[in-house]
């Protein structure tokens, strides 16, 4: 079993290539849940959703989340009422989060209420939420503290970050098989999402955490820095924001204490000796994904940097 950390877009780009050279069922995907939210009386998992409509062929590629070819009336007649339509979401989007919150209000776990959803949608890769509990990213400003979606999508990410909290983090618990896909794995990956607020909320439960440092399936990561930019997102931002460089080294330094293996982009080469210095094992290939072809060789390169062929 190949075991994924995954938050949204870049995640779900490098699933499409996994799933094109391993059996879906031998996959786990353990997803982010950070950037939930409620709104419009609705309870909304943003990178659960891209992973599940990336893997089911309904995603819409050009913007990397929401379902091709969508209607927006829902949101336009909510403008009408007086809503806020800051969030973007489609008609067909809607009914999935309709769906969901139909489960949760009915006594499933969101872990029950994924799994429904999956297979509703044909998918045979576990997707799993990184936990069932309330758990909530808060960005600090300078002047604000406020939701990550509100700042990343509202606001267009546009404020000085200062510190990223993690809501509910401390009671949270891992859901269901999340830790055992990890000791029980055959190899774990962490997919090329934003090391703060993607990997870095799954890791901030420190069970999951642990089960990373104490399995023995190598561990590999890939790089969602290329050439001192994120591929996507506010990365850069936060880590500024937190002190960090902007850099491959520096996504390995937060990955250190559990990582074997570190895949980085041609563009980010010269780190190369530096990130080994720090008792990793690099690979340097070309990382960013503009096909089909490209997400299916970078999953090749991850898996044997493993020993998985």
């Amino acid at each position: 079993m190949i075991t994924a950390l995954a938050g949204g877009v870049g995640a779900a780009r490098f699933l499409q290539g996994l799933v094109k050279i391993v059996p879906e069922e031998e996959i786990t995907v353990i997803v982010n849940t950070g950037d939930d939210i409620d709104l419009y009386g609705l309870h909304i998992s943003p990178d659960l959703d891209i992973v599940m409509y990336t893997l089911a062929g309904i995603v819409d590629e050009e913007k990397g989340w929401g379902i091709r070819d969508d209607t927006f009336h829902c949101l336009d007649m909510l403008g009408r009422y007086g809503h806020e339509t800051w969030f973007n979401i489609g008609d067909k989007d809607f009914a999935t989060h309709i769906y969901r919150t139909h489960l949760l209000r009915n006594g499933l776990s969101l872990s029950e209420a994924t799994k429904t959803l999956c297979q509703k949608l044909g998918l045979k890769v576990k997707i799993l939420p990184m936990t069932d509990d309330k758990f909530e990213t808060t960005i600090v400003t300078p002047d604000a503290a406020m939701h990550f979606q509100e700042y990343l999508v509202k606001r267009q990410a546009k404020d000085k970050v200062v510190n990223v909290l993690f809501e509910g983090g401390k009671e949270a618990k891992p859901a269901p098989e999340v830790v055992d896909s990890i000791l029980n794995a055959k190899a774990v990956i962490i997919c090329p999402s934003n090391p703060i607020v993607s990997i870095g909320a799954i890791l901030f439960l420190n069970d999951i955490k642990k089960a990373i440092k104490e399995t023995e399936a190598r561990v590999a990561a890939v790089s969602p820095i290329v050439g001192g930019s994120p591929v996507k997102g506010p990365a850069d931002k936060l880590m500024q924001g937190l002190g960090l460089d902007v850099s491959a080294c520096a996504v390995a330094s937060l990955y250190l204490d559990f990582l074997d293996v570190f895949i980085i982009d041609q563009a980010d080469r010269t780190q190369k000796k530096q990130i080994e210095n720090l008792g990793l094992h690099v690979v340097v290939t070309d990382t960013v994904m503009k096909s089909l072809e490209d997400k299916i060789r970078l999953a090749k390169v991850t898996l044997e940097s493993v020993g998985v062929r």
